[in-house]
């Protein structure tokens, strides 16, 4: 009786060491579902929006610009950041905000990404923290999965404020 109850307490253990390290692949390797809160991406994704983003063009290195990403937040490594890619290394972006009069700029360094929000009038982005290492990059978000009523869709971004990008210069 004894060695029936450890054996099937050992296989069931077993399983989920083995369920538990495909799970923890799966999240780490290929993506993962996040639930988007603040209005810093409106009207492209907006609070309570469920989203999945993928893993494997941050490991390529395949993000690009316009691409939604979720990345750790420069502030705060226990909180992540869902913004729009405005800019990759070498590109000249614009660094004011909407209603400031004098327009200032600057380029994105080697190794960094210049992140926005789609809300520029409520957004915590890299106009505020400067461009961000490509190593806090988590996924790119590639699928919007709630609300139903727009589930698959991401809009384009509603303003390009990249000046000028690096293959401009060659």
């Amino acid at each position: 009786m004894f060695r029936r109850v450890l054996g099937k307490t050992l296989g069931f253990v077993g399983y989920t060491i083995q369920y538990g390290c495909i799970a923890h692949c799966a999240f780490e390797y290929v993506g993962e579902v996040v639930v988007c809160s603040g209005p810093s991406m409106e009207p492209t994704i907006v609070n309570h929006d469920v989203v999945f983003s993928e893993r494997m063009s941050r490991n390529l290195f395949k993000i690009k610009k316009g691409d939604i990403i979720i990345a750790k937040s420069p502030f705060d490594p226990n909180m992540n950041i869902c913004k729009r890619v405005i800019g990759l290394e070498g590109d000249k972006v614009c660094t004011s905000g909407p209603s400031d009069l004098f327009k200032t700029h600057t380029y994105v360094p080697k190794g960094h990404v210049w992140l926005e929000g789609d809300n520029l009038r409520n957004s915590s982005d890299s106009r505020s923290y400067g461009p961000i290492p490509y190593a806090l990059i988590r996924g790119r978000v590639c699928l919007k999965l709630w609300p139903p009523h727009s589930v698959g869709t991401l809009s384009e971004s509603p303003t390009r404020r990249i000046i000028k990008t690096q293959s401009d210069s060659d």
